[in-house]
C-alpha cells in the first residue's frame, strides 16, 4: 500500500487482508504508538474516551493461543486436529494484535449506545491508521470476544466488552476485491428532488 495515497483514492480500494495471510514484519512499539495516536481521533461525544487498547506482541501471543485452545477444548472436547491448530494460532497469525475494548457505561448525559459506536469507529480508524503507515490489517472478533471466561487471559476487565481484535502485519498477497452493496439497496432519499 502506498503511504502517499489520497484519502478518496484509499477509500475507493480499502480492503482488509485475511489474518492468516499476514506475516512478519509488523510495526515496532514506536510505530504502534503513532498508529494508536491517530486511531484515537474518533467521534467521542462528551470526550469520555470510553474505550482502551490492549496490544499483544511477541511470545505472549503463543501463550494466549495455548490458553484459548484449553478453553475451546472445554467447550468442545472433540475438536478436529485442524480446529485445534486454528485455536492455537489465533493470536500468532499476525505480528501484532490489538484489542479495542469498550468501557461504555451508564452516564448522566452520553448514551451507552454512542459510547459503543465510538469504540466501533475506533476499530475502523485503527485499520485505516495501520494502512496509512504501510501495514495490512483486519478487524476480527472471534468467539473469545464474547466469552467472558477468556477475559482475564486477554486483560479485559469486568464490565468491559471487546469491540474487536485488529490484526496488523505484512503480506505478499494482493488485496482481492469483494462484492459491495449497491447504493440502490442501501440508500433512502428524503427530499431534495432532482439532481
Amino acid at each position: 500500500m502506498k503511504t502517499d495515497i489520497k484519502l478518496v483514492d484509499y477509500l475507493a480500494v480499502r480492503r482488509s487482508i485475511p489474518a492468516f495471510q499476514m506475516a512478519e514484519p509488523g510495526p515496532n512499539k514506536a510505530e504502534i504508538e503513532e498508529i494508536l495516536r491517530l486511531a484515537s481521533r474518533v467521534p467521542d461525544h462528551g470526550k469520555l474516551a470510553p474505550w482502551r487498547f490492549i496490544v499483544y506482541r511477541g511470545e505472549e501471543r503463543a501463550r494466549i493461543g495455548e490458553e484459548l485452545l484449553k478453553l475451546a477444548l472445554e467447550a468442545k472436547p472433540d475438536l478436529s486436529g485442524e480446529m485445534i491448530q486454528v485455536e492455537r494460532t489465533r493470536f500468532t497469525r499476525a505480528p501484532v494484535v490489538i484489542a479495542v475494548v469498550s468501557k461504555a457505561a451508564p452516564h448522566f448525559k452520553i448514551p451507552e449506545w454512542e459510547q459503543l459506536m465510538s469504540a466501533g469507529a475506533l476499530c475502523l480508524n485503527l485499520l485505516i491508521s495501520a494502512n496509512a503507515h504501510g501495514w495490512v490489517s483486519n478487524w476480527l472478533t472471534e468467539w473469545f470476544a464474547y466469552d467472558e471466561r477468556a477475559y482475564p487471559l486477554l486483560g479485559v476487565q469486568s464490565g468491559e466488552k471487546v469491540a474487536g481484535f485488529i490484526h496488523i502485519g505484512s503480506s505478499e498477497f494482493p488485496p482481492i476485491e469483494r462484492p459491495r452493496p449497491e447504493l440502490a439497496e442501501t440508500v433512502t432519499w428524503v427530499g431534495g428532488e432532482g439532481a
